[in-house]
Parts: structure tokens; sequence; C-alpha cells
């Protein structure tokens, strides 16, 4: 190993330049406190990152001795979150000096946060999938606490530690039995370490506890119930950052799981059962519950909810063109919420992160701010999976998958509970354009202007979405590629 130290050195140059800014801007802000250049720092050094990452798109390998891989789907996923880390920092710049929290170390958060997950995104072994997982979740759960005066931030912080130190227990005990039963940490060792020991049951033990880890972070039902007090009391900007990246980092490393660390009938058979089931109840549940909502953020929050159900339907296949299906799902499903959210920020008018801000509050949006209405409504549509945007490419792709994988029964599911959720994203747009400016609160109709950095992530996430929609091609083939899938057998069901 330390024959290439300086070579793995390079190769995990991105995520190391991240944990570094990290450090930088924590000495930074000890000597200049809250400095108006801590976030460019913050994000032009994640923008280096994420072009360094972009080169190293192609055939994957490891470094450090199988401790972390390099290239591949790992690539791929770091430049997702590295996207949504660097559209956050510049929705928080805004957000936070509007409600007086801009602090430094929010952004150096968000750098050790990202560090975290590129490492989670990146693990080849399960130490440093432990290690990546909870250096991202300590980052977030101070970052949902970061506005400790609301009693609403305080309860959901609680609840977010609690809940995530309980399911680490079952992810580490997880952990634990695999080693146990396969006597290695190295993922690529799993399955042959299982063959040398033949303790199936050991085995089947483990995998079940690191799945609940995984379903825990994931918000799958029914390990969700974090997700909606979280993404209510949070800061909105910050809520951005935690419902994209970190989503992204935990179902790529997922799917590495899937894909390179268990073996192929064990994926096939009892975790396919266990996957399917769980991505069935979690379109189903995230979609009706979100249809009774009327706080905008707990709606955005049982979205989320089912749109992991719809990633899990990819995974369920069980295949390379459902993993890479996933992964272009994660894109778009980024790009979709890091919009929304910056709309819901720019829009915040009560004094607790957004908490008490419900539907009503949107009345004619439209009229008196159309650029946000606008806006909202192609996120709207997006999240929905209308064509000819990015959101439909996302679903057919996973939907494909499942298909092929004779899961056609949960692919109809999936297309139904699209269908469900037209409702309540389209109710969104109904305020917005259809009522009269005069139906909202008094305090909703504050005149917050558009900062440039958040009129530049919609935009943008709004452009990306429909180019995305339009000429998916490049992109499905990195995507479906990374996990060695075949991008025209994947694209035609």
């Amino acid at each position: 190993m330390y024959h290439h130290f300086l070579a793995d050195l390079a190769s995990t140059g991105p995520i190391l330049l991240v944990a570094a800014l990290g450090v930088f801007v924590v000495v930074l802000d000890a000597f200049r406190n809250d400095d108006a250049a801590i976030p460019w720092i913050a994000g032009l050094g994640m923008a280096v990152a994420a072009g360094f990452q972009m080169l190293a798109i192609g055939e994957g390998r490891t470094a450090f001795d199988g401790q972390v891989f390099v290239g591949g789907p790992a690539a791929v996923a770091n430049v997702i979150i590295l996207i949504g880390a660097i559209a956050s920092v510049a929705l928080t710049v805004p957000y936070l000096s509007r409600i007086g929290r801009n602090y430094g170390e929010v952004h150096a958060l968000i750098l050790f946060a990202t560090a975290g997950m590129m490492t989670l995104a990146s693990a080849g072994s399960l130490v440093t999938l432990f290690v990546g997982l909870e250096t991202m979740s300590v980052c977030l759960y101070v970052l949902t606490g970061l506005v400790r005066e609301e009693s609403t931030a305080n309860e959901s912080a609680l609840k977010y530690f609690l809940l995530g130190a309980f399911s680490t227990g079952f992810f580490l005990y997880g952990l634990a039995l695999l080693y146990g039963a396969t006597g290695t940490m190295d993922l690529t060792g799993l399955a042959a370490g299982l063959e040398e020991t033949g303790r199936n049951g050991l085995f089947l033990a483990g995998v079940g506890l690191l799945l609940v880890g995984f379903f825990f972070k994931v918000s799958a039902v029914p390990f969700h119930m974090w997700t909606p007090d979280v993404y209510q009391g949070a800061p909105t900007a910050l809520t951005a950052f935690m419902s994209t990246a970190s989503k992204a980092a935990t179902f790529v490393a997922l799917a590495v799981v899937l894909s390179r660390a268990l073996p192929p009938e064990l994926v096939g058979g009892t975790v396919q059962l266990v996957l399917v089931i769980v991505a069935a109840v979690t379109m189903v549940g995230g979609n009706v519950v979100a249809l009774m909502q009327t706080n905008v953020k707990r709606m955005l929050a049982y979205s989320s909810v089912a749109h992991a159900g719809y990633i899990l339907a990819g995974l369920a296949a069980g295949s390379a063109e459902g993993y890479g299906g996933a992964l272009f799902y994660l894109l778009a499903y980024t790009l979709m919420n890091l919009g929304a959210f910056g709309v819901m920020g720019a829009l915040e008018w009560d004094a607790e992160q957004g908490a008490d801000q419900d539907l009503d509050s949107l009345a004619g949006i439209g009229y008196r701010k159309p650029f946000l209405g606008v806006a909202m409504g192609v996120f709207m549509f997006a999240l929905t999976g209308f064509p000819p945007l990015a959101g439909f490419i996302g679903k057919y792709l996973v939907f494909a998958a499942a298909v092929r994988a004779d899961l056609t029964w949960l692919a109809v599911l999936g297309v139904l509970a699209s269908v469900v959720s037209g409702y309540y994203y389209l109710r969104v747009l109904v305020v917005m354009w259809m009522k009269s400016p005069d139906d909202a609160p008094e305090n909703a109709k504050l005149a917050f202007p558009v900062s440039r950095g958040t009129g530049a992530v919609i935009v943008v996430c709004g452009i990306a979405l429909l180019l995305l929609g339009i000429l998916p091609s490049h992109i499905i083939d990195v995507t479906l590629a990374a996990f060695g899938a075949d991008a025209v057998v994947a694209v035609a069901p």
C-alpha cells in the first residue's frame, strides 16, 4: 500500500481537498470571524474538486489497498454531491444573512459534511463506509439545530440526533456481524469470505441490520419518521443540502454494496424481496401522507420519502441498468429539490425557518413574483415526472429496469404513485397562480428581494432539468457506464 501512497493521495485528492478546506475555514474564521470570503472559498474550492472529479469519471479502481473506490459510480456520485453542496452554499449566504445566522462555521460544517458524503459514496470497506456515514451525520445534526433560539429547530435536531444514533447502532452492529461472518472488511471480499466460513445466518443478520441503517438515512418507510420534523425545523437553505447531497451519497453507497459486496444469489433473492417491499410501501406511504400536508416543507419532506421509493425500485431490479438509472435519478432529484427549496427559501416570511409556511401563504405569488412562480412550476412538474423534464427520464429509467427484472407490478405501482403525487405538486401551482394575492396572510406579502445567488441557483437548476430531459443521452451513458450497463439496452424496456 505504501508504495502507491502518493498515487493514492492524488486519486482521493477531491475528498482531501474538501476536508482540508473545512479545516482552513475553521482556522480563518477564528481570526476573521464570519468573513465574507468564507463562502467564496468554500464554493470555489468545491468547484475545483468537482472539476477534478469529472476527470476521474471512467473505469473504476481502488486506492489505499481497496479502502476507497475511485472513478466509476464513486466519481459520478461525488460530482452530484458537490453540485448539491455548491448550490447550497449559494443559497445559504443570502438566506442565513436574512435571519442573522450567516456564521463561518456553517460553511465549515457543509465542507466537512460534504467530505463525509464523498467518503461514503467512495467507500471500499466497511470501516470507510462507517467513517463517511458518521462524518456526514454529525455535521447534519448540528446544521439542523443552527437556530438554537427556536423550539422547532431544537426539537428537530434532537429527534434527528436520537433516531440517527439509534440507527447507527443497527448499522454498526451489522458491520460487526458481516466481519464476523466473512473475516474481512473489504466490500469486494465479503462474498469470498462468506464462501470460506459458511456462516450464512450471521451474514444474513448483518446484511439485514446494514439495510436498516441505509433505509433510515434515505428516509424509507417505516424508517422515515424523522424526515418531516427535520425538514420543517431546519433552515430552508440547509434543508436543500441535507435532502439532496446526503441522499445521493447514501443511495450510491447502498448500490455499491448491492453490486460489489453481496453474492448475486442473495441480491436476486432475499435482499430483492426486502427492497421490493420497502420500495412499494415507501412510494405509496410517502405520496399518500403528502396529500394531507398543508405545510409546504412537510409536503416536500414526504415527497422526498416517495422519491426514495422510486429510487429503491431501480435498486430492487438488482441489475447494472437499475443502479445506473438510480444514479441518473439522483442527479435529476438533486436539481429538482435544490430549485424547489431555493424558491421556498426566497418566499419564506415566518420567523421559524418555514415551520409555519403553509400553502395559503403562497396565494398569488405567480402574479406578485412571476419569476419564482414560473420556476416553481418547472420544479413541481419535474418532481411529478412530466416530460420533457429530467424527472420523467429518471423515472423511466428506474421503472424500465424494474420491468426487465420481472417487477412489472412494482413499476406500475410507481407510475400510479406518481399520478397521485401530481395532485399535491400541482396544488402548489394552483395556489400560486389561481388564488388571489389578497388571500395570503399579511406577513406573507412582505417583499423579500431574490438575491443573485438564489436566482442563479434557481435558473441553473431549471435549465439543467430541461436540458437533461431533452438531451439526456450523454449523461445516461455516463451514469449507466458507471455500473457497467449498456445504455442502448438500458433505455429500451
